[in-house]
């Protein structure tokens, strides 16, 4: 089972083939936000925006959002003050816009979407008012080759400050997808269009199948009257006084229900069956606060060899939610000791007995992780994350040692659990916990019971490449 089906299911029970065409529009349809104005504010913190350049792009901006007619002026005037400016510099702050802001407001359905129709055989298209530069870095995220959209001339690498041909906007939009479609032996009338915005009316009754995007006033008048098909996203964009409150309640509730262990334990229970009974109740109700649903293939492999050494890739703050709900029971991690004093979990840990550890004076490793071969050898599995560094953008880091020397000392398997998509419930930097449908593949238990010492470096290597593989990130790993 895949995250999302309940929005793919259609794309996937349909035609297959190039001739059919999945166009996306960018702003506000793929990504959650307008992409134009987060490379505005990144370059007014860079004292690089005149007033005269300020006021042009207030106006365009506020011309695309109001869907005022001479948003294409608009858009010519903002451009006239780019006169001069070396390509290179808007390729790169294009890329640092992605990195920093726009790769976390990607909707997840909406990424899920374009997977589906990539494995349908479909042309995939980004179609939009948007510059290159805006459009691209978010391309190269979601694997989408075509790009249709507004271009800028240029003489000797630089802007000349004005556009190359017309503004991929509203009719123009529609003009530059039948071109492009003549082309690429496209049929319209079997393709799709994605977008959110009433400017894009005349292409999306021009294919065969409509679909908006969280659809503004004017485009949902429209879609009501015609019966087309309206997809609600709030899994990105701008968030409420109620998800604030459900994502604090997310960790807030570990303290309280963790300490309910204390009671059992003075009715007789142990330690370790106190633990249990508080572990499984935080991350239950947790996951359910969050709206977190966990898509699990390989399930067994969390059962079949205990106590072992349990790894994980590090993609978001939710990791631990999502380890620890899997593993429930007898089980303790292995964390940077930073952790130890950030509340509330540092206390949550803390009674769950993490093993904290000091990555910059770790002094004799296996002093350091002594704790944690006397939990294997009491019977407890250890749950660490080899990458030791959360991931910016999901792309798996390298793997440290420890984990793997500490499987081979007691002589108990790796069990490696690769999570997919955890930043659709909390993107890197992220706040706010969203609902998402995350998938997790338990891969089969690696023994260790005949690793020597020499081979550690090389199994720990053949393991990372298992998690490349099943995270489809092989082929990144070896352009890189």
């Amino acid at each position: 089972m895949q995250p999302y089906e309940h929005f793919t299911r259609e794309i996937a029970a349909g035609l297959r083939g190039k001739t059919t065409a999945a166009f996306f529009d960018f702003d506000g349809t793929i990504i959650a936000t307008h992409s134009v104005r987060d490379m505005f504010l990144e370059r007014l913190k860079n004292g690089e925006i005149s007033s005269q350049e300020l006021f042009d792009l207030g106006d365009m901006v506020t011309r695309y959002l109001l869907n005022v007619s001479g948003f294409g002026d608009a858009l010519v005037s903002a451009v006239r003050n780019l006169k001069g400016m070396p390509e290179r510099e808007l390729i790169e702050l294009g890329e640092k816009v992605t990195r920093e802001h726009l790769a976390a407001e990607i909707f997840p359905e909406v990424r899920a979407m374009i997977a589906a129709h990539e494995q349908q055989g479909h042309t995939v298209v980004i179609v939009s008012s948007a510059t290159r530069y805006q459009i691209e870095p978010v391309a190269k995220l979601l694997g989408v080759e075509h790009i249709l959209c507004t271009e800028l001339e240029l003489e000797d690498g630089r802007f000349t400050g004005r556009l190359k041909g017309e503004a991929c906007f509203a009719e123009n939009k529609l003009q530059v997808a039948q071109d492009f479609a003549g082309k690429q032996r496209v049929k319209l009338g079997k393709s799709y269009f994605y977008t959110n915005g009433i400017e894009d009316l005349s292409l999306l009754e021009a294919v065969g199948h409509p679909v908006t995007i969280n659809p503004d006033r004017k485009l949902a008048d429209v879609v009501r009257e015609n019966g087309w098909r309206a997809v609600h996203l709030e899994s990105r964009g701008t968030f409420g006084v109620g998800d604030v409150v459900r994502s604090l309640l997310v960790y807030g509730t570990a303290l309280p229900l963790l300490a309910a262990g204390l009671p059992i334990r003075a009715l007789g229970a142990s330690e370790r069956e106190a633990t249990n009974i508080s572990l499984s109740a935080w991350t239950s109700v947790a996951s359910a606060i969050a709206r977190l649903k966990l898509l699990v293939d390989g399930e067994e492999h969390l059962w079949s060899h205990r106590p072992a050494v349990f790894i994980f890739n590090h993609q978001s703050a939710v990791d631990v939610l999502i380890t620890a709900r899997m593993l429930r029971e007898d089980v303790i991690g292995v964390a940077k000791k930073e952790i130890k004093h950030q509340l509330p979990m540092g206390l949550a840990f803390t009674y769950t007995g993490t093993i904290f550890i000091d990555r910059e004076h770790v002094g004799d490793p296996q002093l350091a992780l002594k704790p944690a071969v006397d939990a294997l050898r009491s019977g407890r599995s250890v749950v660490i994350a080899p990458e030791g560094t959360r991931s910016r953008d999901g792309t798996l880091g390298p793997f440290k040692l420890g984990a793997f020397h500490l499987a081979r000392q007691v002589g108990v398997p790796i069990v490696p659990i690769v999570i997919h998509n955890a930043q659709d419930a909390l993107p890197y930097k992220g706040v706010v916990v969203h609902p998402a449908e995350v998938k997790v593949t338990v891969l089969p238990p690696q023994p260790s019971d005949k690793w020597r010492l020499a081979d550690v470096e090389a199994q720990a290597r053949r393991i990372r490449e298992m998690y490349l593989d099943a995270l489809g990130q092989r082929r990144q790993a070896v352009s890189a």
